[in-house]
């Protein structure tokens, strides 16, 4: 992937997101919609994967098909939220590695808290996609990203549900080698730090939690 941003205007994917957005929308549905959101993100964020070719047999003939290449792909999940998309993309990549990095937002700073890293092996070998529904400030994920490459990480790809200007901008500066996905790119941060429009604390949607 070249573009550092890409938007998936699919108009399953536009849907589904304005489901999302609602107030009224309750906690076991909007879990489902980014889980469903997150598969037709999976497919843009995946398009372009290494392919080599395997011989096999199907019931007419023997042929040569085209399989993926190289080591099995890295999904992370930013925590906690992470974890809405990471089950969704986790469906269609079931062999994918999977690791996770626990972050939190100081709310004083909003600056990123690590309290957990734990990631799969060889990741410089790996493709490695790192998954968060919200890209804010930006500050979680581009520490999230720090990480994985200081953990080996070469080749990463960042899957977000929203994405506000600012942590784009942010993320670009900090690592222009990192393409984005995402549904949406929205107007604007508040000065606590939350998308707007979008659609409030997407772990506390997604766990019931205040």
């Amino acid at each position: 992937m070249s573009e550092h941003l890409t938007v998936v205007s699919h108009p399953l994917v536009l849907h589904k997101l304005s489901l999302m957005r609602e107030k009224t929308t309750s906690t076991a549905v909007f879990r489902q919609l980014l889980r469903e959101i997150s598969v037709l993100l999976a497919y843009e964020v995946t398009r372009e994967l290494d392919m080599t070719t395997k011989r096999i047999e199907t019931p007419i003939q023997e042929m040569d098909a085209p399989v993926l290449a190289g080591k099995k792909l890295a999904l992370i999940s930013i925590l906690r939220a992470g974890n809405g998309l990471l089950d969704g993309v986790h469906d269609l990549i079931p062999s994918a590695r999977v690791g996770f990095v626990g972050l939190y937002r100081d709310e004083e700073t909003l600056q990123p808290v690590q309290y957990y890293f734990k990631v799969p092996t060889e990741l410089d070998e790996r493709l490695v996609i790192a998954v968060d529904p919200m890209l804010a400030t930006g500050n979680s994920s581009v520490a999230a990203i720090d990480l994985l490459k200081e953990a080996g990480a070469t080749n990463i790809r960042f899957l977000c549900l929203l994405a506000a200007p600012e942590g784009i901008a942010r993320m670009k500066e900090a690592h222009p080698d990192v393409p984005i996905v995402t549904a949406a790119v929205d107007e604007k941060l508040n000065e606590q730090g939350y998308i707007v429009p979008g659609l409030g604390d997407a772990g506390d949607r997604m766990f019931g939690t205040k």
